[in-house]
């Protein structure tokens, strides 16, 4: 799979989102012309809202494009179904539940095995959650100390309300799908992605 080595503040500059929005606290420095010096295309614009997210969910052009896929045969508007499918990827569930400092981290996290859906072990960063599924963390892995870590650094991040998350266990129920209504640390434009992928 192929690596995006570009520094991630520079990169979120580019994109024009807040590096709270994969995880990171430092703010990047505000340039308020560096969008600003040419004009861009209306395909300049839909190409990048299009990176922006795979950016945020660390996922590649070919997963992407098949996302988009399921997201187009969902009932509903295609865009809107596009970031319910994006967030309710195990990393992206992970990282909600403030089990990660970031997505990528959350992505390690659960290729490492550390966390469970409906009491069974799953290590497929990808694996899409469902409604009435329980994501939580394993008992060997609750007295870890880079769990508390990460704990005591994410405790005021608050968990979406699709979420109904039990501190204590260290677990969540996916009560119902995330919506596009639920994001809250970027902006999004998905009907530009949509009108990408329509061309």
């Amino acid at each position: 799979m192929a690596v995006n080595r570009d520094p991630i503040l520079k990169r979120c500059r580019y994109l024009g989102i807040s590096p709270a929005a994969v995880g990171i606290s430092k703010e990047s420095k505000k340039n308020p012309n560096a969008n600003a010096r040419r004009k861009v295309s209306e395909y300049g614009l839909q190409l990048k809202e299009k990176q922006k997210l795979k950016f945020i969910y660390g996922v590649p052009e070919k997963p992407f494009h098949h996302y988009f896929e399921i997201a187009s045969k969902m009932e509903g508007q295609a865009g809107n179904n596009l970031i319910t499918v994006l967030e309710s990827r195990l990393d992206s569930v992970v990282y909600r539940m403030g089990l990660a400092l970031t997505r990528r981290e959350s992505r390690q996290l659960v290729t490492h095995g550390h966390f469970l859906v409906n009491g069974k072990k799953v290590d497929i960063p990808s694996y899409r959650v469902k409604a009435g599924d329980v994501i939580s963390l394993r008992d060997k892995s609750k007295s870890s100390t880079k769990f508390k870590t990460i704990l005591e650094q994410t405790d005021s991040r608050i968990v979406p309300m699709w979420l109904e998350m039990n501190k204590e266990q260290l677990s969540a129920k996916v009560v119902r799908m995330p919506a596009i209504e639920d994001i809250v640390d970027y902006e999004v434009a998905p009907h530009l992605i949509v009108e990408l992928y329509s061309k």
